[in-house]
């Protein structure tokens, strides 16, 4: 009787788990087909690489009180003679506009991990130059940073990455080229 009990029990759990399963399936279902041609797709192929890429990034710089931006420009400044630079060449570096650059290190600022000063040579230029805190934020992520690339190109050779690395730099240039 007990035995017949559970058996009806888990017999209800299974057709249950079934019914939900096929609804997912079914609504995950859709009536698109995609039209784009095989070089759009080439093309969304990297976009959407490049957006998997960041999504995985910004949750680990986020950890640190970072957006993807933010962490770029204390990338550049890092990298930057002496850990400063102007405001414009880190954005031209980044390529960000001017007026979104002021706002994220404005916040970098405001949480200690650079600091803004005017040029003394030239009051119309904006010094960034990034402080003790930036330079241990950035070790603090290296390691879960580098893991996490190594896992997304562990099936290429180094052969690979340079030969992928060239295409993506042709790309690059050729993409710059119409605008």
């Amino acid at each position: 009787m007990i035995i017949e009990r559970h058996y009806n029990i888990v017999s209800q759990i299974i057709v249950t788990i079934h019914t939900l399963l096929k609804t997912m399936n079914e609504k995950t279902k859709t009536n698109y087909v995609s039209d784009l041609t095989y070089d759009e797709k080439v093309m969304m192929a990297i976009v959407r690489v490049a957006e998997n890429f960041k999504r995985a990034h910004s949750s680990i710089f986020k950890k640190h009180g970072l957006s993807f931006p933010q962490y770029n420009i204390l990338r550049v400044l890092d990298a930057s003679e002496n850990g400063r630079n102007k405001t414009s060449t880190v954005s031209r570096i980044m390529l960000v506009p001017g007026a979104n650059m002021t706002g994220l290190s404005k916040r970098l600022e405001k949480d200690g991990f650079i600091l803004r000063k005017r040029d003394p040579q030239d009051e119309r230029v904006t010094l960034l130059a990034i402080t003790r805190k930036g330079k241990d934020t950035l070790k603090m992520i290296e390691d879960k940073k580098n893991e996490s690339i190594e896992i997304i190109l562990n099936g290429f050779t180094q052969e690979e990455k340079h030969d992928l690395l060239d295409k993506i730099k042709k790309l690059i240039k050729s993409t710059s080229a119409i605008y």
